[in-house]
């Protein structure tokens, strides 16, 4: 087996990040937990990848793979991380996950909500081994609930909490949004948790367990229109072309060669439009304030559609970035061919014995004005013998 260039050089690379020497032991597997633990390890934290025989399933995500047990699914949620294969349902294979326990600071799961606590990967099961454990819960429901048991995924969080009411056209179905935001957003909001429980345990020497679930992450994401329905039974629908459901004009708008977002969020937003268009009707008093504008949406949106397709999206562009918040409507090669993005370093070559340039996407926290190191995550299991016996003979801190 063979463990990549990956231990030793991320451990290298990772002295002066500011996790280095936090251990996290992450019983993950997919998206939604690999993501929050993919920002820990790539701030410096040393995130053993705990998988069961056969691996994480996100290895055999297809239809772009790299050797045997290996993916670039995978490797975009995996960078940095080690590997280690035990199976947590045997008895052997708990006594060498509780042995890393008790060098370890973090435990991160995203199993059912039911598992952790069968499993043993909960504070009080660990703390035996370790009373600074923090242990880290991220499920589809949560814990302790009528729930708790139920599988669950990004998608179905969408669909019941709101989001596809609220996507896109009024006219047509209701869409879930084009990517796994619930996963993503839950991953940050358990490393976020995971963080602040850990800076108490340093200061304490008590862990804890923290809980987030895709429901609960999906639900706050409503923000201010469950603000508005909860208190002023105000149902947002759908808008048409994507528009906010309040501030006038933001949305899209077509040009004369494709599309382009404008977003007025300000009054001086809206002066800089109206200097620039040139259409004297847009000086008209119906269009003067932020409230008079929403009430007569429907003929401004009309006169700027008619002034918008007068030029190409560059000479729009040209015209308004910088000035107001205006933005290309991009396809994603388009995106991700963006010059901007290189120039700021958002694309990172990962090399990868499979594929020796294999391009990433950079971490977007930059530390003291520079990109975060990156480093392909440890082949299946590669990590055992190194860590293993270390955990099993060094004493707990």
């Amino acid at each position: 087996m063979v463990a990549f260039e990956c231990a030793d050089t991320m451990t290298a690379l990772a002295t002066d990040l500011p996790l280095a020497g936090i251990r996290v032991l992450a019983v993950e597997q997919y998206g939604a937990g690999p993501f929050a633990s993919l920002h820990l390890a790539d701030l410096g934290a040393e995130v053993v990848k705990i998988e069961p025989p056969g691996g994480d399933i996100s290895r055999a995500t297809g239809p772009h793979f790299l050797g045997d047990n290996d993916s670039q699914f995978f490797q975009t949620f995996n960078r940095n991380k080690r590997s280690v294969v035990l199976d947590l349902k045997t008895a052997a294979g708990r006594a060498d996950f509780q042995a890393l326990v008790a060098t370890s600071d973090i435990v991160l799961e995203n199993l059912r909500g039911d598992q952790a606590a069968k499993l043993g990967l909960t504070h009080p099961a660990l703390a035996v081994h370790n009373p600074r454990i923090v242990c880290g819960h991220l499920s589809a429901y949560g814990r302790g609930n009528e729930r708790a048991a139920w599988p669950g995924y990004d998608y179905l969080m969408q669909a019941e909490c709101g989001f596809m009411h609220l996507t896109g056209e009024p006219e047509g179905p209701p869409s879930r949004m084009g990517l796994s935001i619930v996963d993503y957003m839950s991953g940050v909001t358990l490393a976020v948790g995971l963080l602040a429980a850990l800076v108490g345990a340093l200061k304490t020497g008590r862990g804890r367990d923290v809980d987030v679930s895709l429901f609960d992450v999906a639900l706050f994401q409503l923000t201010y229109p469950a603000a508005w329905y909860l208190n002023s039974g105000s149902v947002t629908t759908r808008q048409a072309r994507s528009a906010h459901p309040s501030t006038v004009p933001c949305q899209l708008f077509p040009t004369a060669d494709g599309e382009m977002f404008v977003m007025c969020m300000t009054p001086r937003f809206w002066d800089q439009l109206v200097e620039e268009v040139g259409a004297p009707e847009l000086r008209n008093p119906h269009f003067a304030s932020v409230a008079a504008r929403r009430e007569h949406k429907a003929e401004l949106i009309a006169l700027l559609d008619r002034e918008f397709r007068r030029r190409p999206t560059a000479a729009w562009l040209a015209a308004l970035q910088g000035r107001l918040p205006v933005a290309p409507v991009y396809g994603l090669a388009q995106a991700l061919e963006n010059p901007f993005v290189h120039a700021q370093g958002g694309v990172q070559t990962t090399p990868h014995p499979a594929l020796h340039g294999m391009r990433l996407l950079a971490s977007p926290i930059r530390l003291d004005g520079a990109r975060l190191p990156g480093r392909v995550c440890s082949a299946l299991g590669a990590d055992n013998s190194a860590l293993l016996p270390t955990a099993v003979t060094k004493p707990a801190a």
